[in-house]
């Protein structure tokens, strides 16, 4: 309901909304734990159309007509067939990049330009219900530092609050802040976590409908929600031409954070998802629900919360929330025409609380790269002055450019000091029986770029088995171009044999890793977790200074023992010193 009203639509379409993009993406989805429907950066974007092709000044030329579809009038029916128009495109924008396969284009959506844009949007959501909160009439604003013009003529009418709303806005989101704290702090001591918008939507209705406030203090209510689910429609094709802009917004902000959510879900429960697949799912959702007068649909990180949190594991959850959805749609709707609007502002604020708090990152970004903490603010920046659809853009533009430009100042390996080096190793371990080792050289920076493929070519250089034996006084191995090799080329030369199936120890030779930015740390850390579950020790030789501290910032590392070293020979030192490795094998290899 909310979400339809911040799209500029009937609140009843945003029940549709949320019951067909779940069905759609239920079959053809990958995320077990994403949660879509109705999304507030979608709803915010598809808004701009449809208030600039469909005024409010138009409403006073339209009547309500009990012919039309659903009972409503003329004008809200032409409203949603822009918002459905919206989505059919951005849908078929999706489906195309599917086609295409150009998921892979993804790596460039790095985090620090998700963050920033979703918290950029999530600021713009919050102003955008500053009238309902606030009880104020005000036109709708939008274009270039359309932000900032709302609070100006917020504070110009500062005199016209209502007392009332701002009470009742109030005491909701205090109400739902306070209860929904209390439900994450004891959610492991209380099997069943209370539903407070859910109490909050019922309380507020009826104290609306018992004390008459709609005509006693003139607030606003939702009103008039029909009954029933409409037959199918196709969306007006002939303004396509005129929503283009948005449609391209709407796939692109809303895949990307939809894609943000399945990857946080998958990396928490141990799956893997397909960015292309992703793409066909949301597209196909898009595209299906228009003909239902659906708005635009994504994940919402505020219910795939939910689905966290009642310890949902597939899509089967989903499902059973559209039977809910369709009892409020056949038989409970019609009972929230009381319901304030104010109320449902508040549920979207608090709702948004997930990405407001994103404004931590920043300390998290200027510990680990500090150019990352530029990009971080400045597509923020760019999202609050423009829109979201352009602080992607230029997040993405800002981000490839920064990177291109600190590969043409990296400085190649020098071959002569690792033969030295490797040399000095073979000698200290002459005649001694080591535990098994692997040395792995990073000769490329790590960076949103190359991070995926580093940890693909790393697990396969573990998970490889090797049936013979080799001899390891070979050293040619590090003559290998240890030069910068292109992005193309893998990420890491193996100097060792492949670890054979028992335990042994892997050294990160970071000599190479010129620089590295939040993505690449990230995945830096995912690396020695994965390898600390697999019972592989890790060490990290020639390690700056600022590796250290990034690392030791993003991941909670073992600190019981060592694992950064001044040099490989420092490293190999710790292993054949440290008493509690296994028993030493008679036929060694580095």
């Amino acid at each position: 309901l909310a979400f339809a009203i911040l799209s500029s639509v009937h609140p009843v379409f945003g029940l549709y909304g949320s019951l067909f993009p779940v069905i759609i993406y239920a079959i053809f989805g990958m995320g077990r734990h994403v949660a879509t429907g109705t999304f507030a950066l979608t709803s915010l974007i598809s808004a701009n159309a449809v208030e600039r092709l469909v005024p409010s000044s138009n409403k006073n030329l339209t009547t309500q007509s009990n012919t039309s579809m659903l009972g409503l009038s003329d004008f809200e029916m032409q409203r949603i067939g822009i918002a459905a128009a919206i989505s059919f495109l951005g849908g078929v924008i999706q489906v195309a990049i599917f086609v295409l396969q150009l998921g892979s284009a993804t790596f460039l959506l790095t985090e620090p330009v998700i963050s920033a844009m979703t918290t950029g949007a999530a600021t713009h959501v919050v102003t955008s219900q500053v009238k309902y909160l606030l009880g104020i009439k005000m036109p709708y604003i939008s274009g270039p530092l359309g932000f900032f013009y709302i609070y100006a003529y917020v504070f110009e009418n500062i005199k016209s609050v209502q007392l009332e709303a701002l009470l009742i806005s109030l005491l909701s989101i205090v109400m739902l802040v306070l209860v929904k704290e209390m439900n994450e702090k004891f959610k492991r001591k209380i099997k069943v976590v209370l539903p407070v918008d859910l109490v909050l939507i019922i309380a507020a209705s009826l104290a609306c409908y018992c004390t008459n406030m709609e005509n006693t203090y003139g607030l606003e209510v939702v009103g008039h929600i029909p009954k029933g689910i409409p037959p199918p429609k196709a969306p007006s094709m002939n303004v396509l031409s005129a929503v283009i802009t948005e449609a391209f917004g709407v796939a692109l902000v809303g895949y990307a954070a939809s894609l943000a959510l399945a990857q946080g879900s998958a990396k928490k429960f141990k799956y893997s998802i397909d960015d292309n697949q992703e793409f066909l799912a949301h597209g196909l959702s898009n595209v299906i629900s228009s003909f239902f007068f659906c708005i635009p649909s994504a994940a919402a990180m505020g219910r795939t919360a939910g689905l966290y949190s009642t310890g949902a594991r597939t899509q089967v959850a989903c499902l059973i929330s559209c039977i809910f959805i369709l009892t409020v749609i056949y038989a409970i709707g019609p009972l929230l025409y009381w319901l304030p609007m104010c109320v449902l502002a508040s549920i979207i604020v608090v709702g948004l609380k997930g990405m407001l708090i994103q404004f931590r990152d920043l300390k998290k970004y200027w510990n680990v790269d500090k150019i990352n903490w530029g990009i971080w603010v400045s597509t923020y920046v760019f999202t609050i002055c423009f829109a979201a659809n352009v602080g992607l853009l230029f997040g993405v533009l800002c981000t490839i450019a920064i990177v291109i430009g600190r590969f043409q100042r990296t400085k190649t390996l020098s071959m002569k000091n690792l033969k030295e080096m490797e040399c000095k190793v073979k000698t200290e371990v002459d005649g001694e029986s080591l535990q098994l080792v692997k040395i792995i050289s990073m000769n490329n920076p790590l960076v949103f770029l190359n991070a995926k493929n580093f940890h693909t070519d790393l697990m396969n250089i573990i998970q490889k088995e090797n049936g013979s034996n080799q001899s390891t006084d070979n050293i040619n191995k590090y003559e290998k171009n240890t030069l910068l090799n292109s992005l193309s080329n893998d990420n890491c030369n193996e100097v060792s044999q492949a670890c054979p199936n028992e335990k042994c120890s892997l050294i990160l030779d970071c000599s190479g890793l010129t620089f590295f930015d939040y993505s690449g740390i990230s995945m830096l850390v995912e690396v020695y977790m994965d390898c600390k579950s697999r019972g592989v020790d890790v060490s990290l030789a020639h390690c700056t200074a600022s590796l250290i501290k990034a690392m030791k910032y993003c991941g909670n590392l073992d600190s019981e023992k060592p694992i950064f070293f001044d040099s490989v020979s420092a490293a190999i030192s710790n292993i054949h010193s440290n008493k509690n490795l296994s028993k030493l094998n008679d036929q060694s290899e580095v």
